[in-house]
């Protein structure tokens, strides 16, 4: 698929915005929602003034249920979505406006719209995703933390999905370092989960870096909508390092759509004697790339000097020596 010309103007208007928030509802996937837009002009405005009927007749391949959703969204009254979005500082970021990353454009599933607290960077383009086991090890935190911060002196965003254990360590390991990083939830913008990350949440955001969901403001977070969340991590970054995960973690998913998208993917290995490494051991067998220091990824990306903090020494034995499991 060829990416998307994106425009000079923002297509989401304050004039349109609640149109948007009202298409937003619909839960549409996203090549559907392009399906159904392209036969309305591209405006959920005209969508919603000719109404249901004019939906049938253009567009017969949705479900019932996606009719009658369309009919709840069309009466329902959005002004209090409205102003939660405003409470939270939240925007929309249309898939064809200039701020949109061109790394998401490329894919074809990429979300029409992103829900966003904070903002989106063109440095964001040097992404890395660091994901990993809900319920990690101390092992697994404190690598998620040390490569996080270490790969933050590079300039580098950290992207994950703000969830518990390697992801919340993730996230905060880049703040403390006064880095930037990227939670994409699966949640709506004004659901906090896990809820005891609110305060992260709001420390990513007032750091410089952006909470973004392609969900609407009340979406709950049910169990599917986190591995469809799973390929905006990997879309994002150039690649995506997994700390710790068993063979059935949802880091597993990041790291096959990281490969289904052409990213790169890494992994730590870890004891053998536990499960909690067995999900990095099969990638590795499969053919991840084996990381024991940040520089493993630097020099596989071919971003170390490119983004090496001025003055800084980088030499891999420095690198083994800050390790965290051999100095604690």
């Amino acid at each position: 698929m060829g990416m998307d010309i994106q425009t000079t103007q923002p297509v989401v208007t304050e004039a349109n915005l609640t149109e948007w928030l009202r298409f937003s509802y619909l839960e549409l996937n996203p090549q559907k929602c392009r399906s159904v837009l392209s036969r309305f002009g591209d405006s959920p405005v005209q969508l919603f003034e000719e109404g249901v009927g004019a939906l049938r007749a253009r567009c017969p391949d949705l479900t019932e249920r996606q009719y009658t959703r369309f009919s709840e969204a069309s009466t329902r009254d959005f002004d209090k979505d409205l102003l939660t979005l405003t409470r939270l500082g939240g925007t929309l970021l249309h898939h064809k406006d200039a701020d949109y990353p061109s790394s998401l454009s490329q894919l074809p599933d990429s979300p029409v719209i992103l829900f966003l607290r904070g903002k989106l960077s063109q440095d964001d383009r040097f992404s890395i995703a660091i994901v990993g086991s809900r319920r990690a090890s101390a092992y697994g935190l404190s690598l998620a933390a040390h490569f996080s911060r270490e790969l933050c002196k590079h300039k580098l965003t950290i992207v994950s999905g703000g969830a518990r254990g390697v992801d919340t360590r993730a996230h905060a390991g880049a703040v403390e370092a006064g880095g930037r990083t990227i939670a994409f939830i699966g949640s709506g913008l004004d659901v906090t989960y896990p809820a005891e990350n609110k305060k992260l949440f709001e420390q990513i955001v007032e750091s410089g870096g952006a909470i973004a969901t392609e969900y609407p403001i009340g979406a709950r977070p049910e169990p599917w909508r986190f591995p469809a969340r799973n390929r905006l991590i990997s879309g994002l970054s150039l690649g995506v390092l997994v700390v710790e995960s068993p063979v059935d973690s949802g880091s597993m998913i990041t790291a096959r759509e990281a490969g289904d998208q052409g990213r790169e993917v890494f992994a730590i290995p870890g004891p053998i004697d536990t499960g909690r490494n067995a999900g990095c051991h099969k990638l590795i067998q499969d053919g991840a790339k084996l990381v024991q220091v940040p520089e493993d990824i630097l020099d596989e990306l071919g971003v170390l000097t490119l983004r090496a903090p001025e003055g800084s020494e980088t030499p891999r034995a420095a690198a083994v020596r800050d390790l965290p499991f051999l100095i604690c």
